[in-house]
């Protein structure tokens, strides 16, 4: 897969949008972030997963996945080496990443709502 690929089918999820973070490409829904490729000249494209999801796609294919150094990476945030992957591979971690940050987006809402119905109590 390239960079053309990544670009590609995270724009082909649902309310995906490009836009940038630190002078590199990132793809949003809902206004946040769930991948990026701040690190494509390593040949990598980077997906905010969980990091129980990350175990799991290291543990499987740790030729293809493998933590973001440091803080980041203990949060969940991976690489994904592009040479590695295949199309399937590619977008079923794009839209994994993408529906942990729909799910996030949702709750984010849900509690401002309460806080608003509180504060008009």
């Amino acid at each position: 897969m390239t960079i053309a690929d990544f670009r590609r089918i995270a724009l082909s999820l649902e309310g995906a949008e490009e836009s940038s973070h630190m002078g590199s490409p990132d793809f949003r829904v809902g206004g946040r972030i769930f991948a990026t490729l701040a690190s494509q000249k390593q040949g990598y494209g980077n997906l905010m997963l969980t990091p129980e999801q990350q175990s799991a796609f290291v543990e499987e294919q740790p030729e293809i996945f493998l933590p973001i150094a440091g803080g980041w990476g203990r949060m969940g945030a991976t690489h994904i080496r592009l040479s590695e992957a295949n199309e399937d591979v590619l977008t079923g971690a794009l839209r994994a990443a993408w529906q942990v940050r729909k799910e996030k987006n949702t709750k984010v809402i849900r509690r401002k709502r309460a806080l608003q119905r509180n504060l008009q109590k």
